[in-house]
Order: structure tokens, then C-alpha cells, then sequence
């Protein structure tokens, strides 16, 4: 679904994103698998944690996109997390707020 989810983001001006291997369980909690012959308690299940900020692009763009494409209606679609920033600064130009988040050369 991460492929589907750029191509949308892409679709609707999101113009970065940065992607994190990461860690976790939800309600499903772990699995069991056998090691060795031996059953043993799997609680931690490898995901990946997609984080955009947007200033352009409306905020709820962004969420009905993800909901779209990453409902399946399964434990482990996922969730979103919308919280405002304080300010961003493109070290390289010195830009802050908005202009620092335009992908302007």
C-alpha cells in the first residue's frame, strides 16, 4: 500500500514525506512462532511510520487520501496523528514558516 499512498500523496501536491522502519503492536498484540521447536511469544510486529507536514497542501487532503488508500478494514491500517508545528527553518536559505516548506528551488 506504501506505493498506492505516494503516488496519491504525489497526486494532491504533498511534495515530501520521510518513511521509518519502526516497531510495534496494537490490539492484535504479537503472534506465536516456533524457534527451534520451541513456541515462543512474537509481540512486536515491523511496520513503517510515514510523517508529512504540510503547510500548502490542506491537512485534511492529506487525511481523506490516507484513509482512502490505506483502509482495508483489517487490525493494522494503521492511524494518523495530526498535530500542528510550531515553525519549521530550511537551514540551507534561512526560511521559515511557509517558505520553508515550499519545494521552490
Amino acid at each position: 500500500k506504501f506505493d498506492e499512498l505516494k503516488q496519491e500523496l504525489a497526486k494532491i501536491g504533498v511534495g515530501g514525506l520521510t518513511v521509518s522502519n519502526v516497531l510495534g503492536c496494537g490490539l492484535q498484540k504479537g503472534f506465536t512462532e516456533l524457534y527451534r521447536g520451541v513456541k515462543r511469544e512474537v509481540d512486536m510486529h515491523e511496520r513503517i511510520k510515514v510523517e508529512i507536514v504540510v503547510c500548502k497542501v490542506p491537512v485534511q487532503s492529506v487525511i481523506d487520501t490516507a484513509r482512502r488508500v490505506l483502509k482495508t478494514g483489517q487490525p493494522g491500517d494503521g492511524k494518523i496523528f495530526v498535530y500542528e508545528i510550531a515553525n519549521a527553518i530550511k537551514i540551507r536559505t534561512g526560511e521559515e514558516g511557509y517558505d520553508a516548506l515550499q519545494n521552490e528551488k
